[in-house]
């Protein structure tokens, strides 16, 4: 069978004779012509882009049904998702904290950080920043497992003095889980 007999070999030719019936089967599912129409393009849109998927063998118009259905479901699924906010009253109550904290936190804990000794800024990178027990810190660094843990504690006691933290404050209060992030990422780099 010739091409010119069969309509065409490639599918791509074929979307144009489908747009009538997408566009009616949109409109049942939008209930709005407007959006029925942008269903109907971003359907043949998915369809172009993604024409090396289809199997020729197969029905053309339910694989465009089914990506105009799908794309249809989809977008009501994000529209759920979103906050109806057209007079702002919602985005008048969200607030983002002045990145200058943690500049400034950031800072001062480096400067900190940089007074103690190297064994203290070794041990607080490996148990604290980076997460490693005391028995893995000790294997790595030579020493007892004690050793460790007592380093690890007179650093945290000088540490805080130098940040001039009374018993028990912690030295990220105030500040969000980012900046402490940073502050620890940046100070186990700099080490």
């Amino acid at each position: 069978m010739t091409a010119a007999l069969s309509g065409s070999l490639d599918p791509r030719d074929r979307l144009a004779s489908a747009i009538p019936k997408l566009r009616a089967f949109a409109i049942s599912l939008a209930r709005d012509a407007s959006k029925a129409d942008d269903l109907v393009q971003d359907t043949i849109l998915k369809a172009w882009s993604n024409i090396e998927k289809f199997d020729p063998a197969t029905n053309l118009d339910a694989w465009l049904f089914t990506i105009l259905r799908n794309t249809f479901y989809s977008s009501l699924r994000k529209i759920r998702r979103e906050v109806q906010d057209s007079d702002g009253a919602h985005a008048a109550t969200l607030s983002v904290k002045p990145a200058h904290d943690g500049r400034l936190a950031l800072q001062e804990f480096q400067r900190a950080f940089d007074k103690l000794s190297p064994e203290h800024r070794e041990v607080l990178i490996l148990v604290g920043a980076s997460g490693f027990s005391c028995e893995e810190a000790a294997e790595m660094m030579g020493v007892a497992i004690g050793t460790v843990k007592s380093r690890a504690s007179r650093a945290r006691k000088r540490l805080a003095e130098l940040l001039h933290l009374e018993d028990g404050e912690d030295m990220f209060s105030g500040t969000d889980g980012a900046t402490q992030a940073v502050v620890l990422r940046t100070a186990a780099a700099g080490f």
